[in-house]
């Protein structure tokens, strides 16, 4: 019996205790509520740069063309493993914080945006194929006046593939003997009349300007700019690295005149 009355009366303390804690709630309901999740403002990063290197900035949008833009930054970034050199800071530049997506489907966040953020000096400008540039890219004015800026300083300017028509229309290569992809060189050559586009070259050395005719071929093109800069030796070790067949003996180029 007495142990009957003491479970009963336990019951009953638990059930005030619970009536008390309801009230208790009820009362700083508002206490309770949820609060709006505050996610600070991740400021933007920026590549760190080494001062001593070349520059080397590649140009991409949608639509680009995954081997005419890591072809070349493969053999360009590889500087960096190689001794005694001025290597090359190599970093993409776009007109947009949000990714790029490439012609293969590939999303890149770019280093830059060319439109708002301040930019390091470019030494190279890199240009690579894209979708539409024998189209609507040739329309975009803050693109095109964003490589004849960039030309005013750079040492060099290369193309591959159809990135010729964005120097073509920048005006770069007036004057000047260049090429482009081999199946495109009527198209370029109607567009831009007085140009001289060259066949059955993979890449054209003109001045500071460096057109190739792009794809796997990109390669040739980077390390011969590498080789100018460097030396056969070091563009041989760059080739090597890659597993990449280097002889610029046999392949076939024009060079018109070197810086």
């Amino acid at each position: 019996m007495m142990t009957t009355n003491l479970y009963l009366r336990k019951m009953k303390n638990m059930a005030i205790i619970g009536v008390v804690l309801l009230l208790f709630s009820c009362g700083n309901s508002e206490k309770l509520e949820p609060k709006e999740l505050i996610i600070p403002t991740k400021e933007k990063q920026f590549p760190v740069l080494d001062s001593s290197r070349y520059n080397v900035g590649f140009l991409i949008m949608d639509g680009v063309y995954n081997t005419e833009l890591t072809t070349p930054f493969d053999i360009f970034q590889h500087t960096v493993f190689r001794k005694n050199i001025k290597a090359m800071n190599v970093f993409t530049v776009a007109d947009k914080d949000d990714a790029v997506i490439t012609f293969e489907g590939m999303r890149i966040v770019p280093d830059y945006n060319y439109l708002t953020d301040s930019l390091p000096k470019i030494d190279i400008l890199v240009v690579p194929s894209a979708e539409h540039h024998l189209d609507s890219d040739l329309e975009n004015k803050a693109m095109i006046g964003f490589v004849q800026q960039v030309d005013k300083e750079a040492k060099f300017i290369t193309s591959h593939c159809d990135g010729a028509f964005v120097l073509a229309k920048a005006g770069l290569l007036e004057g000047k003997v260049a090429t482009t992809f081999p199946s495109d060189i009527d198209a370029m050559r109607v567009m831009f009349p007085s140009l001289d586009i060259r066949k059955d070259v993979l890449f054209v050395h003109d001045g500071k300007y460096i057109t190739s005719a792009g794809g796997a071929k990109s390669f040739e093109a980077a390390l011969y700019l590498s080789e100018y800069l460097y030396g056969e030796q070091v563009a041989q070790s760059l080739a090597g690295g890659l597993v990449i067949d280097w002889d610029l003996a046999s392949v076939p180029h024009l060079i018109i005149k070197q810086d």
